[in-house]
């Protein structure tokens, strides 16, 4: 029979014991090693190579096991995370999802409860409770627009003349016509003309509304590093 090697990782001496006890009762199960912190878990899950791995999220800090598994999933994609909790905070078992722990065990479950998350993390049944799998389906539909926004508003910029970027930075800066014409120098109707070419770029109908955008996809940091015919 193939035994699952266990590692875990609780900077509480009881819960330790606890798991350890009841893995200790299991024809298929080892328990190979205990940490007492996040940065213990990573060095100890190196050195073992466990199969699953018990974490619990607050150790030395708050995120401390979400820390951990990032870390260790990334150095060792094949070993599996189950997140240990107390209680069911929505926020930090959504950030260890994303972190690519494979479920997650209440301190408080039955032994039979954590015994099958065990088994099924050890046959990769990820079982992701639906409101999870919910917020990580905005999550990437969120990043995905994002990600749309950003080529939209690049290819737009790409579009201007120097003239027009340089009036687009002033918007952006909250000036309005005729202080933009009277920092460049130049007439408000030329200044107006070319607001007017930006609009039509944009396919917007008001500056405010470019503005926005150039919010969304982070202009200010564009900035920094865009300038037409520099």
């Amino acid at each position: 029979m193939e035994r699952i090697r266990i590692m875990m990782a609780d900077d509480s001496p009881e819960i330790r014991s606890y798991f350890s006890n009841i893995i200790s009762h299991e024809a298929d199960m080892d328990l190979v090693g205990t940490a007492a912190s996040g940065a213990e878990a990573v060095q100890m899950a190196h050195e073992l190579r466990p199969d699953i791995i018990l974490m619990d999220i607050q150790m030395e800090t708050r995120i401390a096991g979400i820390s951990a598994s990032k870390q260790i999933l990334r150095e060792h994609p094949a070993m599996k995370v189950i997140i240990l909790t107390i209680l069911e905070d929505d926020d930090l078992l959504f950030q260890a999802y994303c972190a690519g722990v494979i479920d997650y065990i209440i301190k408080t479950d039955s032994i039979s409860q954590i015994l099958t998350s065990i088994r099924n993390a050890h046959q990769n049944q990820m079982i992701l409770r639906p409101k999870y799998a919910e917020k990580i389906i905005q999550e990437l539909k969120r990043v995905r627009e994002e990600q749309s926004g950003l080529l939209y508003g690049l290819n737009i910029l790409t579009m201007l003349s120097n003239s027009e970027f340089e009036v687009l930075k002033c918007l952006y800066q909250g000036m309005n016509a005729r202080q933009i014409s009277e920092s460049r120098y130049v007439s408000q109707g030329t200044v107006k003309t070319q607001i007017h070419s930006i609009l039509k770029k944009f396919n917007m109908k008001s500056v405010s509304d470019v503005v926005r955008h150039l919010k969304e996809i982070r202009f200010d940091r564009i900035i920094e590093t865009m300038h037409p015919g520099s």
